[in-house]
C-alpha cells in the first residue's frame, strides 16, 4: 500500500480514532477544526489522496459515509460480556482490545465475551468472543439473524432475532432454554453477529 505524507497521515490517524470512538464519520468542518485549517480545500485534497491510496472510501453524494478501509490499529474493542443464557447488565465501556494484526476487520466492529451456553448449537460457547457490527436499521433486520439485544433496558443477550408485527422473539440455540418473547419496543438491537473468535491455550 502506498505510504502517506505527514499531512495525510495526520488526517488519517485522526479519522481512525474518531470513527473508532464515535462509530460514525465526521463532517468536513470537524476535520478542518481538527487539522486547524481555515478552508475545506486542503481537507478535501487529503481525503482524495487517502481514497486513491486505498485507506478510506465513501459513497458519492451522501454525507458522512466515509469508511476506514484498513484494520484499526487499536484492534476490536471488547465492550464487556454478552449472556448466552439469561440476561446480564448491558455493556458500556471498552474493557480490552482484540488484536487481529493484519487481518481486515470492518469499521465499527466490536466484540463481547460470551457467558453461558444458550447458543451452543451455533458453536458459540462460553468464553468465546463474538464480533458484531452495529445495526443502523433494525426494522430491516432479517429474521434468524444472531444479534446482541438489550431487552427492556435491563439486560443484554445473544440470540436469534425474529420479528412479527409488534412482537419480537429472541430464540436460543439450545433446547434447555426458552425463547424470550416481548414487545418490539422493549428490544434494542446492539449489533448483528459477523464472526466468532475462540482462543486456545
Amino acid at each position: 500500500m502506498e505510504p502517506l505524507t505527514e499531512a495525510q497521515k495526520q488526517l488519517y490517524d485522526w479519522l481512525v480514532d474518531y470513527v473508532r470512538t464515535r462509530q460514525h464519520a465526521p463532517s468536513i468542518r470537524q476535520m478542518m477544526q481538527a487539522m486547524q485549517l481555515k478552508s475545506p480545500a486542503p481537507v478535501q485534497s487529503r481525503l482524495e489522496h487517502l481514497r486513491a491510496k486505498g485507506y478510506i472510501e465513501w459513497t458519492e453524494g451522501k454525507a458522512r459515509t466515509l469508511r476506514i478501509c484498513q484494520n484499526i490499529r487499536q484492534g476490536v474493542p471488547v465492550l464487556g460480556a454478552i449472556a448466552a443464557g439469561g440476561l446480564i447488565e448491558p455493556f458500556t465501556d471498552t474493557v480490552e482490545h482484540l488484536d487481529f494484526l493484519n487481518q481486515f476487520v470492518p469499521p465499527q466492529t466490536f466484540a463481547l465475551r460470551v457467558v453461558g451456553d444458550s447458543m451452543i448449537d451455533e458453536h458459540i460457547t462460553e468464553g468465546d468472543l463474538v464480533l458484531l457490527q452495529p445495526v443502523p436499521e433494525p426494522d430491516q433486520l432479517k429474521n434468524g439473524t444472531i444479534v446482541a439485544a438489550m431487552v427492556d433496558g435491563h439486560g443484554t443477550t445473544l440470540k436469534h432475532f425474529y420479528r412479527r408485527g409488534d412482537r419480537v422473539t429472541l430464540k436460543p440455540a439450545n433446547v434447555k432454554y426458552q425463547p424470550i418473547e416481548v414487545d418490539a419496543i422493549q428490544v434494542q438491537v446492539q449489533g448483528s453477529l459477523i464472526g466468532v473468535w475462540r482462543g486456545y491455550n
